[in-house]
């Protein structure tokens, strides 16, 4: 669905009136295509006195072919595409001032849909107390420059664990690309769980190879990440119930995978499924759990039908797709489950109790899992949407639906393809550290914030 506000607001008439009246001014976002840059130009990069990750930050972003800079732009009118600073050599609170003065002096020398990027250390293993307390400190840094730029650029802090130094190019890969348009004001963790793992052979087609199940792949955010994955390389196994036949055979032949019909809440699905990954794959790399429903009503007046099938797709039938795989060692060696959220199972909303629980729970599997597949030398995160236009959200009322749009950084809504590009970055073979996340796609919504 068109945002015709937006439209309006850059058109010559309507960018008068945004400004006079300081309305929303909604930037049209860089998002990725294939064979487009890393960034549209120099990154500048510092970092704190004593701080571990200069080094693994030249050497990836010269990988990914940017131009580095060591001193700001000084001709005027000059942009940065990104600002990168390593906030790991900060050990005490009175040392955030070094943060203060990387960024105050170019912060708004950010270009249109330019990239800001913190790296840390996680508190708890920052080594004493003034550390872990000043490295906390990042966060509300983070948070608050994600809120004050403008133009579509973002803001994130990445927390890397000791030892996990070579583990994060897939993840600034990630961050300072056009792929992570609408993740903004994000904590993101990488430790040093399956750090040994190879990059991938080609960035460009890093699943090459590997083959995903994705549920609910019919329409909507589900096909969108079928045809992320399946551009990066994958088989995808689309996967949607019968009554969704055509739509989802069409996704399936548009990416080149598979269409595979079924109910996954009836009691033999996770068997079905099973039978068929090993028959028919020889196992599964990548399992989205995508699919889900919504079933709205304030609780006073929902039925328990409503609260019953919601539970049973969003979450219940994912648990045991889950035990499922892991029992009969369907999942591969390095394989990865990614589950979708919602900022609903982090911030609530009314008449969605049923659905709100759901995805909170989608939150409580990744906590739960995390550990058990680590184990495994796999990984569990999952993604948590806000506004994302799409068909669902083009059915809620007007005045809902431009609020959804403008209460967040981007003073917009996301795309399904914003879902799926974050999906793709978990997915990744060099994402292999990062596991037990979740990460927020909603242009950093102000709901749950």
């Amino acid at each position: 669905m068109s945002d015709r506000y937006q439209q309006f607001a850059r058109s010559g008439v309507g960018r008068q009136i945004v400004r006079r009246l300081g309305l929303p001014d909604p930037t049209p976002l860089r998002r990725h295509r294939p064979g487009d840059p890393a960034l549209d130009g120099p990154a500048l990069v510092g970092g704190a006195a004593g701080g571990r990750l200069l080094d693994t930050v030249h050497a990836v972003l010269k990988s990914a072919g940017v131009d580095v800079l060591s001193e700001p732009l000084a001709a005027e009118g000059e942009r940065h595409a990104a600002l990168v600073f390593d906030a790991t050599g900060i050990t005490t609170p009175e040392r955030l001032r070094e943060l203060y003065a990387f960024f105050q002096p170019v912060v708004r020398t950010v270009g249109t849909c330019g990239r800001v990027v913190v790296l840390g250390t996680p508190p708890e293993s920052a080594g004493d107390r003034p550390a872990a307390i000043a490295q906390r400190a990042l966060e509300g840094f983070t948070r608050s420059v994600g809120k004050e730029l403008k133009r579509g650029a973002t803001a994130q802090l990445v927390h890397v664990a000791p030892g996990a130094e070579p583990a994060t190019e897939s993840t600034l890969r990630f961050l300072l690309s056009a792929r992570s348009a609408y993740v903004d004001g994000q904590v993101i963790r990488v430790g040093t769980h399956g750090t040994a793992t190879a990059e991938p052979a080609d960035w460009d087609r890093p699943l090459a190879g590997k083959v995903a199940l994705v549920t609910g792949a019919s329409r909507g955010i589900g096909a969108s990440i079928a045809e992320v994955l399946a551009r990066d390389g994958a088989h995808v196994v689309a996967l949607d119930i019968p009554a969704q036949g055509a739509e989802l055979s069409a996704v399936a032949n548009r990416v080149r995978g598979t269409a595979r019909q079924l109910d996954i809440t009836t009691a033999d699905a996770p068997e079905q499924l099973v039978k068929y990954l090993t028959e028919r794959h020889d196992g599964v790399d990548i399992v989205v759990h995508n699919a889900g429903i919504t079933r709205d009503k304030t609780l006073g007046r929902m039925k328990d039908s409503a609260w019953d099938a919601v539970l049973a797709v969003n979450l219940a039938s994912q648990l045991a797709i889950n035990d499922a795989l892991l029992a009969a060692d369907v999942l591969r060696s390095g394989g990865r489950i990614i589950g979708v959220s919602s900022i609903a199972g982090i911030a609530g909303n009314v008449g969605q109790t049923n659905y709100a629980t759901s995805k909170a729970g989608v939150i409580g599997m990744v906590d739960a899992y995390a550990p058990v597949l680590a184990e495994r030398g796999a990984t569990i995160n999952a993604v948590a949407p806000g506004f994302i236009e799409t068909k669902m959200t083009a059915a809620v009322p007007l005045f809902i639906r431009e609020a959804g749009r403008r209460m967040n950084s981007m003073s917009q809504g996301g795309l399904p393809v914003d879902v799926a590009e974050t999906i793709a970055w978990y997915a990744n073979p060099g994402s292999d550290a990062v596991n037990g996340n979740v990460v927020r796609v909603c242009g950093q919504s102000l709901l749950g914030a």
